[in-house]
């Protein structure tokens, strides 16, 4: 903030398809009349004709194998295939008794968090090219459900504050006697219990080419005494998580290759353990690559474990193999890459892919998008992300990706204006791999004269709408004990000065002012959604008069200089008759002492008494720092005549509403969701 303190110093462009028509009957009308979809004329063979070729994708592995009256996988081939956008559309399609190819083309978020809708037989579930997203919720397969496909899709952040949560079952992708089923080129992370579990007999599974992040417990199989279980588990990066990386019980037939299991180095994530055969299982492991995982593969004493070929760096503890298993070449064919080269053959094929769920003229929209790259090893088109902002041209109509290999790029980025819809994503396996980081305060001199000011300090800066960032850090590392002497701390890591900027799986840290969400001026609107991130900081540290949601993501808040602990963790600024700061299902943590934080204070930016700030936290898991009396006063302003509220928090740093405790009535409530904040937007990633 400008203002004197009176305080102690988270890929492509996405072709729009029609909701609840057949995307067969969207790509035919297209062809046929243009834009205008004149579906109504087309003939059933000219419909089926243009079905894409994804959808007649089959399975390999274990879920290729003819057995239980199924002969191989292939989801909802020759039914319809459908473009979903709402939950409501997804649950009719997938609980439908019928097959069908459901397409989603954006980000669902479930209602109740952790609910799993219960996927009937004879689907196929895709993601749109990369803009399917799962949010706070996932899928149930039953008792003989079968011949089901779960494809291209991000399942994401049903997380509930505990790491190894033992009251919220809520998965990514559960099978309960379940049989025939694909798991294939999706991203699955964050969630509150495991990502995929296969369980009580589930059979016939292949889980391949996907990306398992970022959660405690990873995959399970079994949970029966009936040694049944066939699975196949090939070419998957499994990264920082702890256990269960697959933990296989009893399963009849396990064939495990060419999956990569990393256990990256300086993150608070630790192993305990890689494969696991247990039970009576039989196993064979085959061309994998451990890289520093704890106990890499263990087994019982009644467990086969028949292992060739894989590669085991910087690992330790159990090493384990021995019994005999079976030939997997007598079920079906496969084959084999060096495990050498997984590191960098899962980084490029792991994961929702552009060119699955998508027609063939949204692939090659796709395939056409611009992209850049950044590298400071010069292996990129720029070496700094700077120069590749300045390559995009003015006015660009279309999305623009920034692609910035890891490292720590030490530069000052602006998206100007007259650059909409770029996006900047780090491509490492982690947002802690890729940093982008300046140390200008506000006090910091300017080469030309003067000083920066809290919103020129920032290290980053975007005021071009349609802005995107993932999968990276931004950071301000103003070091306020050695500059005491400089007038004004306030050093900003991100400044965002426009409307529809999505912050998705990144880290913005700092200590003072760390996340200004601005608009481009007092009368324009700005939106902002933060999701799956981490903002951390001390004073105000996130602050401005952008209308702004902060969802399913850790605010941590960090001691100021000098260890003392106190500080606030929203400012808004906000105009009057518009929303300000939304903190919705999320988690308030941090190393600092209890009762020292505040939730909030208004910040009446050059005393503009006209302002009418708002800060609402709902549904959030506050830790004991927060104060019982959570919102204060500032500059002469009291919180009271502004707007400053909460609804449904939890943990030790709730409490009971009182006059100095505002809590929303139900019927409040229903009008401060996200949805209210978002205005018509449904961000998704591109």
């Amino acid at each position: 903030m400008s203002e004197p303190r009176s305080t102690p110093r988270h890929r492509r462009s996405r072709t729009a398809l029609a909701v609840g028509v057949p995307l067969a009957l969207t790509a035919a009308g297209t062809l046929a009349y243009g834009t205008d979809l004149g579906v109504l004329g087309l003939t059933a063979q000219q419909a089926s004709a243009a079905a894409p070729s994804w959808a007649t994708d089959t399975a390999d592995g274990f879920a290729s194998v003819n057995s239980l009256g199924q002969n191989g996988t292939y989801g909802g081939r020759g039914g319809q295939v459908v473009t979903v956008k709402t939950q409501a559309e997804l649950e009719k399609y997938a609980t439908a008794t019928q097959p069908y190819v459901i397409v989603v083309a954006g980000a669902i978020t479930m209602n109740p968090v952790g609910k799993e809708i219960k996927v009937q037989s004879d689907k196929t579930i895709v993601g749109a090219g990369t803009s399917g997203h799962i949010v706070g919720g996932g899928f149930f397969l039953g008792q003989g459900v079968h011949n089901v496909i779960i494809r291209n899709l991000t399942i994401r952040d049903s997380y509930q504050g505990v790491w190894n949560d033992k009251d919220h079952d809520f998965d990514a992708i559960q099978m309960d006697g379940a049989h025939h089923v694909w798991i294939d080129h999706n991203d699955l992370r964050h969630m509150a219990d495991g990502l995929i579990d296969v369980r009580k007999d589930s059979t016939n599974v292949t889980v391949s080419w996907n990306k398992l992040s970022d959660n405690n417990k990873t995959f399970g199989i079994g949970w029966t005494e009936n040694v049944k279980t066939d699975i196949t588990i090939h070419h998957n990066w499994i990264r920082e998580t702890e256990q269960r990386n697959p933990s296989t019980d009893n399963a009849a037939h396990a064939h495990l290759y060419n999956n990569w299991l990393e256990d990256a180095p300086g993150t608070s994530v630790n192993s305990s353990y890689g494969n696991y055969s247990r039970g009576a299982t039989k196993m064979v492991l085959e061309n994998s690559y451990f890289q520093g995982v704890k106990n890499p593969v263990i087994k019982d004493s009644g467990a086969a474990v028949v292992q060739r070929g894989s590669v085991f760096s910087g690992t330790s503890g159990r090493n384990e193999s021995g019994g005999t298993a079976f030939d997997p070449k007598t079920y079906y064919p496969y084959t084999l890459d060096k495990a050498a080269d997984l590191p960098s053959v899962l980084k490029s094929g792991a994961g929702p892919r552009a060119s699955i769920g998508t027609t063939a003229a949204a692939s090659a929209k796709a395939a056409a998008a611009t992209t850049l790259t950044v590298a400071k090893d010069g292996s990129g088109q720029y070496t700094s992300v700077q120069a590749a902002v300045n390559a995009v041209p003015a006015n660009n109509p279309s999305r623009v990706v920034i692609a910035v290999k890891p490292g720590t790029y030490r530069e000052l980025v602006k998206v100007p204006s007259n650059k909409p819809h770029v996006t900047i994503q780090g491509t490492g396996g982690s947002r802690k791999d890729t940093t982008i980081v300046y140390n200008n305060a506000s006090g910091t001199p300017k080469p030309g004269g003067g000083t920066y000011g809290t919103g020129g300090s920032a290290t980053v800066a975007v005021e071009a709408d349609d802005f995107q960032a993932r999968n990276l850090t931004i950071s301000n590392d103003f070091d306020e004990k050695a500059n005491q002497s400089l007038n004004g701390h306030q050093a900003v890591a991100l400044r965002t000065a426009a409307d529809k900027v999505f912050l998705d799986g990144i880290i913005v840290s700092g200590d003072q002012d760390t996340l200004l969400l601005d608009t481009a001026s007092k009368d324009r609107l700005g939106r902002v959604y933060v999701s799956n991130s981490y903002v951390i900081g001390n004073v105000d540290f996130i602050f401005g008069r952008a209308t702004a949601v902060v969802d399913k993501s850790v605010i941590t808040l960090k001691k100021r200089w000098d260890g003392t602990s106190s500080g606030y963790i929203t400012a808004p600024s906000t105009a009057a008759n518009r929303k300000g700061i939304l903190i919705a299902n999320s988690t308030v943590n941090g190393d600092v002492s209890a009762g020292s934080f505040y939730l909030g204070r208004p910040w009446h930016a050059g005393g503009d008494a006209s302002l009418d700030p708002q800060t609402t936290v709902r549904n959030t898991n506050l830790s004991n720092a927060i104060k019982s009396a959570p919102w204060t006063d500032m500059s002469g302003f009291s919180w009271k005549d502004d707007r400053f509220a909460e609804y449904k928090n939890s943990g030790a740093g709730a409490g009971s509403a009182s006059s100095n405790r505002p809590h929303l009535s139900d019927a409040q409530a229903a009008n401060q969701e996200v949805a209210d904040w978002l205005a018509g937007w449904t961000p998704s990633a591109s």
